[in-house]
């Protein structure tokens, strides 16, 4: 099954133009790929919906951006298919919340000064750096990886 490809364009705004050419690229390189029929379809009808939205400027770059991360997850959990770098952002934000907050506190508490909670976070960031860097250099390995990073 072909998918389609995000026919608006609005060159007048700089963002909105480069959000639907990465979008486009996105689903140039899912062309190369061979996509469940379902998953194709599902696919086709966000790339509908947006083709078909009477939204203009802010609004449709949202609406764009909202359907280009369905996409992603959707990849994602059926396939296991990720962008470069998925893995690494996701886990950064993971690594500073699930570890780097409780060290924080821990610091903080335990030096008695819980202005000392902000220590964390960055202790936190670098492990999140690294497991998501380990996952993505797996999913590069195991051929589950899209050559293109989204923004």
């Amino acid at each position: 099954m072909e998918l389609l490809q995000l026919d608006k364009n609005d060159n007048s705004h700089h963002k909105i133009s480069n959000a639907v050419e990465q979008f486009n690229n996105l689903i140039r390189l899912l062309h190369d790929r061979e996509l469940p029929t379902d998953i194709a379809e599902k696919i086709n009808g966000d790339i509908t919906a947006l083709n078909s939205s009477p939204f203009l400027g802010r609004s449709f770059l949202h609406l764009l951006k909202k359907k280009q991360n369905k996409i992603i997850t959707l990849l994602e959990k059926e396939l296991k298919l990720v962008p470069k770098n998925y893995y690494r952002n996701l886990w950064m934000i993971l690594g500073m919340s699930a570890f780097g907050l409780p060290l924080g506190v821990a610091f903080g508490l335990s030096l008695g000064n819980i202005g000392l909670l902000a220590i964390g976070l960055p202790i936190g960031m670098a492990i999140g750096l690294v497991v998501g860097s380990q996952l993505d250099k797996k999913a590069m390995a195991n051929g589950k990886q899209l050559d293109i990073e989204l923004k």
